[in-house]
């Protein structure tokens, strides 16, 4: 049978994915076949697999640390929040209908712990080492019953189980004892360590605390992890945008992106975001829009109610103002179908609405339909005409996952020729622009990750410097080989942060 170690946390956001990616690759630099797990995941930032399933964004970089291709056996179930309490489920990458939390966790969650559980048992045959990791925290007596993502699957599979807290937070070690606390004896029994995550400073400093927690736990304390700054890895969902509200000081070009309250896939700007002349920065108001040299209007899981968010906080119309004196607009899937005429919803797929009005940037009305398209794409950009600059690229690496059919006035032109769908030949068309004469470029595309192709996005950030008067760069990142760099940087620190001779003796190995 595989080895197994799961990380567990003391709370949300304590750094298990971090901590299990990190995991991931060190055991992959071992030569083990290591996958990554995850029961279930709550994000609106999710991926679309080669065979067109959807699965979380953070077992997608967990996989791509163990050298693997993502499936959705990494994550069986997603859950994506559409509001007012209520999450669309996602089973083995299939949407199975929307349910409240109460229909999820008093009916359905035990129901899908065998979908669960046959995953498992798939990666235990495939694999010699599986990391897991689990959510939230393994504590909150009021969801343990139903609980299908802690402690039911340590007791499942018997793993070890490693207990992180943040200590950048404050309360750590009250946090690490009283989860123990709350644990009853065989789930106590489950926990064979703890890490101490984020620390900042003189790790001298906290000995006492590192031996009052062992006397006081009888658990060792495996090591204590830094603050590790400018990580270069996806983050799993929108908490990590709290850091990302203020204009950055530094960078030539300023990108600004609406973050609506059903933001979704904002990883898709992070190799903008990574870039050394770009300042992008989120914004929740028109105070906070400025005057940026791009705006982006991202993704969404509820896009009606998004755009009347955008309406009704006055956005709108600081991004009309910004458009009518020559601002450029992107907008990406769910952004890119607010760019039209009208967004129609007669199944009542997404809201209550049955309709709304549009921005009307483009000549496009989208429909929405019960069924979700998800697919990886490649797609060509044969010529985009964006700022006088024409933009060309071939190859660009993507994925598609929306919901509904737009349809185009006559004229409009789609500056992206789809090749390949799941690596099958495939010949559609993509996206659209609108040039505009007295005003910002407008251009929309359903293509995630789109930004991510090196020559496209210099392309742009250069079309958007010449603007300014600034001289071309050329191509300053290599997206893939930056994320392989920062994948062995993390291991590296953990490796040196965590007695990985204790870990091998609690995986029951003689050595890591």
């Amino acid at each position: 049978m595989s080895n197994s170690i799961m990380l567990m946390g003391t709370s949300s956001h304590v750094g298990k994915s971090i901590i299990t990616t990190a995991l991931c690759r060190i055991f992959h630099q071992q030569g083990r076949k290591v996958v990554p797990f995850k029961a279930q995941n709550m994000a609106l930032n999710s991926y679309v697999t080669k065979d067109g399933k959807e699965m979380g964004r953070a077992q997608v970089a967990q996989a791509e640390a163990a050298g693997l291709e993502p499936m959705v056996d990494m994550n069986p179930v997603l859950l994506k929040p559409t509001g007012n309490s209520c999450s669309q489920v996602i089973l083995m990458g299939v949407p199975v209908g929307n349910m409240s939390a109460a229909e999820y966790h008093q009916g359905y969650s035990l129901k899908a712990f065998e979908t669960v559980k046959e995953a498992l048992g798939r990666l235990v045959l495939a694999y010699d080492t599986l990391v897991i990791e689990g959510a939230g925290s393994p504590a909150e007596i009021n969801l343990k019953e139903n609980d299908i993502v802690n402690m039911r699957v340590a007791k499942y599979l018997q793993a070890p189980v490693l207990l992180i807290a943040d200590i950048d937070r404050g309360g750590a070690l009250a946090s690490l004892v009283g989860t123990l606390e709350l644990l009853d004896e065989e789930e106590r029994a489950l926990v064979k360590g703890l890490i101490i995550n984020k620390f900042r400073g003189d790790v001298r400093l906290l000995m006492p605390a590192v031996e009052f927690l062992e006397k006081k736990t009888g658990k060792p304390v495996l090591g204590i992890v830094p603050h590790i700054e400018n990580l270069g890895i996806d983050d799993e969902d929108s908490v990590s945008l709290e850091e990302k509200q203020e204009v950055p000081e530094d960078g030539d070009i300023h990108i600004a992106v609406v973050r609506t309250p059903k933001l979704s896939n904002f990883t898709d700007f992070d190799s903008l975001a990574a870039e050394p002349d770009v300042a992008l920065y989120y914004v929740q108001s028109r105070e906070e829009l400025g005057e940026p040299d791009l705006i982006l209007l991202p993704g969404s899981k509820n896009t009606t109610e998004d755009l009347l968010w955008i309406r009704e906080s006055g956005l709108e119309e600081a991004i009309r103002e910004c458009v009518a004196n020559g601002t450029p607009l992107w907008g990406i899937c769910g952004g890119y179908q607010m760019l039209g005429r009208e967004i129609r919803d007669p199944h009542h797929t997404e809201s209550d609405h049955d309709g709304i009005r549009g921005m009307g940037f483009l000549d496009m009305e989208t429909t929405f339909e019960a069924e979700k398209l998800t697919a990886q794409v490649t797609a060509d950009c044969l010529s985009l005409n964006f700022l006088g600059k024409n933009i060309r690229a071939e190859g660009m690496p993507g994925y598609e996952i929306h919901m509904g059919h737009t349809a185009f006035g006559s004229g409009v032109e789609h500056p992206f020729h789809i090749t390949a769908k799941a690596d099958e030949p495939f010949d559609s068309w993509d996206g659209a622009v609108s040039i505009r004469e007295h005003g910002g470029d407008i251009v929309g595309s359903y293509i995630h990750g789109i930004f991510d192709h090196d020559g496209f996005r210099r392309q742009v950030l250069n079309s958007l410097r010449e603007r300014k008067g600034l001289a071309p760069l050329s191509v300053q990142r290599n997206v893939r080989t930056e994320k392989e760099r920062a994948y062995n940087r993390l291991a590296d620190i953990v490796r040196r942060s965590l007695d990985m001779d204790k870990l091998a003796e609690i995986m029951g190995e003689t050595r890591c």
